[in-house]
């Protein structure tokens, strides 16, 4: 009876959802009913539907449930007949605050750059006619479709907890931040309430508690609580020790009285409080000799407590009344972890170690029940659970996580490559199906289902882009470097040639020799060859010179001919005459890496400009070879990239894309700041220039998640592209097919892509 109305339901959604895909204007840029953007997904998946024809590529731009990806996953065995659906999960954790037009672009070049894939089907759906509405044209791809996120945040999350209600049901995910800020996540990734700003420093420790509240611990040195169901926060400090940090926060029951919380800081304190009235406790602790102790504690067979801490690369035990040395490892411990079987717990250290012990083995400071090795120093320790038996997961710097068997520590499958920076956190939710959820450096949280498809089958790893250059009109020539060798790519035909293999490439440019293209690289042994691309051999001199690796390359027209100059990380900048192999002039005034170069050439005047780890701006007059005006001191950390922009009053200014999020404009001559824009979208790795109609100028900036076109000119937002991934390169070269369109590329860790950009729909 049950399977029938099971049946019954599922049909009645079915054609719920054809009735309602039959409504979505074919034309996406008209913007569906309300209740179609937020219901229509639902009904698809209700009624095991969920496909592109009927959740409609045209619905997708206006779709605000921001569930699609959360549906998708909950039926994994079904690939086919979703191509644009999987397209948008990609993206929609990242597209929330993003206009139904940007989505729409954004969506265009992510099934494009999906379809592209080697390993992406043969057969693939057309996109619709209507898509040529937005102002990009796809033409080139080799870009990775992100791992879809659960939510990505504007600073690196540092803690994750699951709130729990009165009876243990975890209902939704704090995570704390870097900067202080704690955040409510709905099982969506969607925001439960506003931010709660917490502590002065990083927020280092959440431990949840029933009825939804969270005990939060500091790097200011300061323990707080809140209350996650309504967003508050309801005790400022509980305790807190002026110039210290938390360094560890755990639950303690001594024998005989009632369960306390324990805050380890820096300077040696260990202080107890209670969890309900968060009044201080005295008692009977040991005093820390390691500013960064790990704390735990852990249940004995016989119903008492021990306590476990860490002294650098030791375990020792509290019992209540001495302390003895439990463990010893090759390096210093970072995470300790009570197992379920009482009295054994789980130690990782920085060389990657991972071992589980045994409080009631004898003697003391014995040998490991199980020992495995993760590849890189391990950052988390979390229990979970696989095929309703418990399993242990470490999450490591590399990124990436592993899953092993209790007791024997036996690996799971095999590594799953989680995230792009260190894993900083890990928690998890229990019910029908487990969820893992993972923090990293790189400022986004995902979710895994904690099965062994999903560490068997990792998401490939994709060769990250090493350096990459577009080559100037009228030939369309796309070079990357990547997995030690250079490949050239011809826009117009698709085809392409592989140049310099064996050689690991560090930066490129496209520079002229008697009026014929070279591809010129930088090498790993900080030295400059040409490539020639008729006879795929290198031509020229070998250019030497630097002592630390080649950053940057551009090609420029002088007075004295066609050069070459190079920004490394020793700090010069190198101007080179090819022909000859000479180093022209060496600009060595950086005091740390230079990282991005930009030149500029009119009415016969050419200009370098270059940018560092200093966070200074030069401008280098090529034909005098000196520093034209005053550094510019920008403020923004790093500067990662440069730009000239041509301004609509004659004026000439340099665009500066900083690590603070900040993009700025400088007078080229005065070296004082005309403009500045924020983009809240973390670290800009790259910017670029191009002219529009009207006499207007735009700039295309890359942030962490997406590519950012502002009209400089009017000082407005024309469009923002979600890739979903951070971007490293930026260029534009007008279009060889027109003047009203520019070709723009795009190259960043999950490979590189181009695109033509429509000046006249922008």
């Amino acid at each position: 009876m049950r399977d029938s109305a099971d049946s019954r339901h599922a049909a009645i959604h079915r054609e719920i959802a054809a009735a309602l895909a039959g409504l979505v204007p074919a034309d996406p840029t008209i913007p569906p009913h309300p209740y179609l953007r937020r219901h229509l997904a639902e009904h698809a998946a209700e009624g095991n539907v969920l496909d592109d024809e009927h959740v409609p590529p045209a619905l997708l731009a206006w779709e605000t449930s921001s569930e699609v990806r959360r549906l998708l996953a909950t039926d994994d065995d079904r690939s086919d007949g979703r191509q644009w659906l999987h397209a948008w999960a990609m993206l929609e954790p990242f597209a929330r605050q993003a206009d139904p037009v940007s989505r729409l672009t954004s969506l265009r070049l992510s099934h494009y750059a999906a379809a592209s894939l080697p390993q992406a089907q043969a057969q693939q759906t057309a996109p619709p006619q209507t898509f040529n509405a937005t102002p990009v044209t796809p033409l080139w791809s080799h870009y990775a479709s992100p791992v879809p996120a659960w939510t990505a945040t504007p600073s690196d999350v540092t803690s994750l907890a699951a709130v729990k209600s009165a009876n243990g049901k975890a209902t939704a995910i704090a995570a704390g931040d870097k900067a202080g800020t704690l955040r409510i996540l709905r099982l969506d990734g969607s925001l439960a309430h506003a931010p709660i700003e917490v502590h002065r420093g990083a927020i280092s420790h959440l431990m949840p508690l029933r009825g939804g509240l969270i005990i939060t611990a500091g790097t200011d040195g300061c323990v707080a609580a809140v209350d996650a169901v309504h967003g508050q926060l309801i005790r400022k400090v509980i305790v807190c020790r002026e110039r210290t940090w938390v360094s560890s926060l755990t639950a303690y029951q001594p024998t005989g009285q009632l369960p306390l919380l324990l805050a380890a800081f820096s300077d040696g304190h260990v202080v107890a409080f209670d969890p309900g009235r968060f009044q201080t406790h005295t008692l009977a602790l040991p005093e820390l000799q390691d500013s960064s102790a790990v704390m735990c504690s852990v249940q004995m067979p016989d119903g008492h407590t021990c306590l476990l801490f860490t002294q650098r690369d030791t375990v020792n035990c509290f019992d209540g009344h001495t302390v003895s040395l439990h463990s010893r490892h090759p390096a210093r411990v970072r995470a300790l972890l009570p197992m379920p079987q009482a009295g054994q717990y789980a130690v990782a250290d920085e060389d990657g170690h991972v071992s589980l012990y045994d409080l009631t083995a004898t003697p003391v400071d014995t040998a490991p029940i199980a020992t495995a090795r993760h590849a890189a120093p391990v950052t988390n320790l979390l229990v979970t659970s696989l095929d309703q038996q418990s399993a242990l997961v470490s999450a490591a710097g590399d990124g990436t996580l592993r899953l092993w068997q209790i007791p024997s520590l036996k690996p799971i499958e095999g590594s799953l490559p989680a995230h792009t920076a260190p894993v900083t956190a890990m928690t998890h939710l229990y019910g029908a199906g487990q969820r893992l959820f993972t923090a990293g450096a790189d400022r986004i949280v995902r979710s895994w289902p904690v099965d062994r498809q999903t560490f068997a089958r990792a998401p490939k790893a994709w060769n990250h882009i090493t350096a990459s250059a577009l080559s100037p009109a009228p030939t369309r020539l796309l070079a990357a470097a990547r997995a030690s060798r250079i490949v050239v790519w011809d826009l117009a035909t698709n085809r392409h040639r592989t140049l310099l293999k064996g050689r690991k490439v560090t930066a490129l440019a496209w520079p002229r020799q008697h009026g014929r293209l070279l591809l010129a690289a930088a090498l790993s042994d900080n030295s400059i060859v040409c490539a020639d691309l008729v006879t795929k051999r290198q031509t020229g001199p070998v250019l030497r010179g630097h002592f630390l690796p080649i950053n940057a390359l551009v090609s420029l027209s002088a007075a004295r001919g066609e050069l070459l100059a190079s920004g490394s990380a020793d700090g010069r900048v190198c101007v080179w005459d090819l022909q000859t192999g000479n180093m022209l002039e060496d600009f060595g005034h950086h005091k740390l890496s230079v990282r991005c170069l930009a030149t500029h050439q009119s009415g016969g005047r050419a200009l370098l400009a270059s940018g560092g780890s200093d966070g200074a701006v030069r401008i280098w007059d090529v034909d005098g070879l000196r520093q034209i005006g005053r550094t510019i001191r920008c403020d923004q950390d790093i500067i990662n990239d440069l730009a000239f922009v041509s301004w609509h009053d004659g004026g000439l200014l340099i665009a500066s894309a900083g690590q603070d999020g900040t993009l700025k404009l400088w007078d080229v001559e005065t070296g004082r700041r005309a403009d500045e824009l924020t983009l809240n979208d973390g670290e800009l790795g790259a910017v670029t220039a191009l002219r529009l109609p009207q006499e207007r100028t735009a700039l295309a900036v890359a942030g962490k998640t997406s590519i950012h076109l502002w009209d400089a000119t009017a000082d407005r937002h024309l469009l923002r592209i979600v890739t979903g991934a951070p971007l490293r390169t930026l260029k534009t070269v007008p279009d060889p097919d027109g003047a009203a369109s520019s070709i723009l590329l795009a190259s960043g860790e999950a490979g590189s892509m181009a695109f033509r950009l429509h000046h006249d729909q922008l």
